[in-house]
Formats: structure tokens, C-alpha cells, sequence
């Protein structure tokens, strides 16, 4: 491996955000086809995945949770609210905070979409098991150079 100076980081595929943005970008178009019968983007996919683990949470959890910001989030949830998925309130301890809930619809669909995970796992037929645990690992590790 060569030394990090004597590495040209101008070329394209000397960059470490290249091959995370298109990989995050060709992940995302595998779960198209696989949240098409759900008539769910991935975003909102995972906004249930968080609400399916913890209910009732403030949008601030969310946010936290997705590594996304609410002026991203809001419209996101607000969505998910006109496709009744979710329902948003005021908490009644704090007026500031808008507490996100899963629908019954919400909630059924834990179960109906239960194999989209095991559906994508599939696309990845050229790693092992274990690559992929490091691979997840060193991907966690990476995010937490970045949380403060």
C-alpha cells in the first residue's frame, strides 16, 4: 500500500467518498423494487424501522437515529401522515416537541415487509458473511469519527 503522501487523492478512484456514495447509492436502488409494493421510499422505510423497534418518539429521536436533519425529516414524517403510517403530535410536556407514532397500517406492515432485509442480503451474493460483519462494523466505526 502506498504512503498516504505519496497518494494522488485528486483521482477519482483514490477517494474514500466515492466508493461510499456509490455503493450507498446502488443499495439504495436495490431496496426500490423490494418497498415498490409497500409504495415506500428507503427514507421512509427507515423511519418505520426506527418506529417499529421504539414507538412514540420525538422527531428529535428520529433525527438522531438517521443521521438526518428535521427540515429533512419533517416533510418526510409529514408524508407518511397523509399515507396514515404515522400520526405527529405535540407532546404535552414539552409543546416544542412533536412526538411521531406508528399507525395500526404502520404497524402491520413490520410483518408484511419482514423479508425485504433477507431480499437485499441476496444482492450481495459476491461477499461472505463475515465481510459483510466487518464490513458493517468498520462502517459504524467510520460514523462514529463524525459524531460528536
Amino acid at each position: 500500500m502506498k504512503e498516504l503522501q505519496e497518494v494522488d487523492f485528486q483521482k477519482l478512484d483514490n477517494q474514500l467518498c466515492f466508493p461510499l456514495y456509490a455503493a450507498s447509492r446502488l443499495i439504495t436502488k436495490c431496496y426500490q423494487p423490494l418497498l415498490k409494493d409497500f409504495e415506500l421510499t428507503y427514507p421512509q422505510y427507515l423511519v418505520l424501522m426506527v418506529l417499529w423497534e421504539q414507538d412514540k418518539v420525538p422527531l428529535n429521536y428520529l433525527s438522531e437515529k438517521l443521521y438526518l436533519q428535521s427540515n429533512t425529516l419533517t416533510p418526510l414524517v409529514k408524508r407518511m401522515e397523509e399515507m396514515q403510517l404515522v400520526t405527529r403530535q405535540r407532546s404535552k410536556e414539552d409543546e416544542r416537541s412533536v412526538l411521531i407514532s406508528l399507525t395500526e397500517k404502520g404497524q402491520s406492515l413490520k410483518c408484511e415487509a419482514k423479508e425485504v432485509p433477507t431480499q437485499l442480503v441476496a444482492n450481495f451474493d459476491k461477499m461472505t458473511t463475515e465481510e459483510l460483519k466487518l464490513l458493517h462494523q468498520l462502517l459504524y466505526k467510520l460514523i462514529g469519527n463524525f459524531e460528536e
